[in-house]
């Protein structure tokens, strides 16, 4: 595929969004749902042509060493020509979108931070990428991309564009179909569930940097972690826990199960290669995060949103766009008019991850870290202008009296 038909399929795609966008905006009459519709179909949108990759492959190119996988656009990579060489992994958007099964169309910071950090601190060869650059200024990047896209749409990625949000909606639609509440956590439970995002992210951290003694200090602090062999990657422990959290990951299954079920990766290959104290096949799945996978799926079915609450990837968003000081310099906000607030309680109610804070707090900026900006408060919010969603200091939604409206 050459860069012309790229950029004309993705043309496809953006006028489909946008007319799909439009038609649902303006036919749904309930307005109840009209957002939550619009934000299913960006959803599927995005799964289907970014996330996926199915518009951007194949990687059965002659000689690839991912030819046996399938159609799967292993060799894709999306913003390469502007990012060149030096940084050939793709670009970072900050949802949970396996690089492993879904090639190089984006990439999961989660999966850099880790790697960047071992073992592919030095510039070496890994993966069949070549690196020129060093770890620090790789991460320097990643971070810098993370920092910005956050400061703009905060968790908006969380709430209308993440694969595994679109799983843990589609669960809570099965349970509603099979006639079931959903449970809530204590207040207490659900706080402890959203700090426990950042320990996740500092066990990821300090565990990389441990298994990276050896190539950043010259010190060898677990036996095996000095990359070698002709990818950087096979010396001792280095071929099982490479990125440490990936092997815990359920989107990583989840992701081979997806592609595999339209045909766009072969399930065999996965299957050929068993080897590890982690049972890793094919170098993409673990029993643990298949384990984690079916774990999560069972509570999501249970607990709307589940994963979001403990999201390291979520909680890695937030930090950059409602903690001070990024927080005063977002850009995307939700915000209350504390004097039009009756304190009804529906945007408590309604909230998919249990945020209480819009409730709870006088008026003002409302946005906080458990927020996914879905905006459904805002879109069940009874009483007009209550509730704003703003960008760059301009409303672009607003809660509305759909109470005295024909299709309550």
């Amino acid at each position: 595929m050459t860069f012309e038909t790229d950029l004309l399929i993705i043309s496809g795609v953006t006028i489909l969004a946008i007319t799909g966008s439009f038609a649902i905006l303006k036919l749904a009459r309930n307005r109840t749902r009209k957002v939550s519709s619009l934000r299913f179909f960006v959803q599927i949108i995005a799964v289907v042509f970014i996330f996926m990759g199915l518009i951007l492959g194949p990687s059965n190119l002659p000689n690839s060493i991912w030819a046996p996988l399938g159609v799967t656009p292993r060799d894709r990579i999306l913003a390469g020509p502007l990012l060149g060489t030096q940084f050939p992994d793709g670009i970072s958007v900050p949802v949970l979108a396996c690089y492993y099964s879904n090639g190089r169309t984006v990439t999961c910071p989660l999966w850099q931070i880790q790697a960047y950090i071992f073992p592919f601190w030095n510039p070496i060869v890994g993966y069949r990428v070549f690196y020129t650059t060093g770890g620090l200024e790789k991460i320097a990047i990643v971070m810098g991309m993370i920092v910005i896209t956050s400061l703009i749409l905060g968790r908006f990625f969380c709430g209308w564009l993440c694969p595994f949000g679109l799983y843990m909606d589609l669960l809570s639609r099965l349970r509603k179909v099979l006639g079931k509440r959903h449970l809530n956590f204590s207040e207490k439970t659900n706080i402890m569930l959203r700090q426990s995002r950042y320990l996740i992210l500092a066990i990821i951290i300090i565990t990389s940097f441990v298994f990276a003694t050896a190539t950043i200090f010259g010190t060898e602090l677990v036996p095996g972690t000095f990359p070698g062999g002709p990818q950087g990657t096979e010396a001792g422990i280095v071929s099982y826990i490479n990125e440490p959290f990936c092997l815990v990951c359920p989107m990583r299954p989840l992701c081979l199960a997806a592609e595999g079920g339209v045909g766009a990766i072969n399930f065999s290959f996965m299957f050929q290669i068993t080897y590890g104290p982690l049972k890793t096949l094919g170098f993409y799945l673990t029993s643990i995060n298949v384990i984690i996978l079916v774990v999560i799926t069972l509570l999501s079915l249970a607990y709307r949103r589940f994963w979001c609450r403990i999201c390291p990837m979520g909680g890695l968003t937030a930090l950059f766009s409602t903690f001070t000081p990024f927080k005063q310099i977002a850009i995307t906000k939700l915000e209350k008019d504390e004097k039009k607030c009756v304190k009804c309680g529906v945007c408590k109610r309604v909230c998919p991850t249990q945020v209480t804070e819009v409730f709870d707090q006088k008026g003002g900026d409302v946005t906080v870290s458990g927020c996914m900006l879905c905006f459904r408060c805002v879109e069940m919010c009874p009483y007009q202008e209550t509730l704003k969603v703003k960008v760059a200091g301009k409303t672009v939604m607003s809660s509305r009296n759909w109470l005295t409206s024909k299709d309550k």
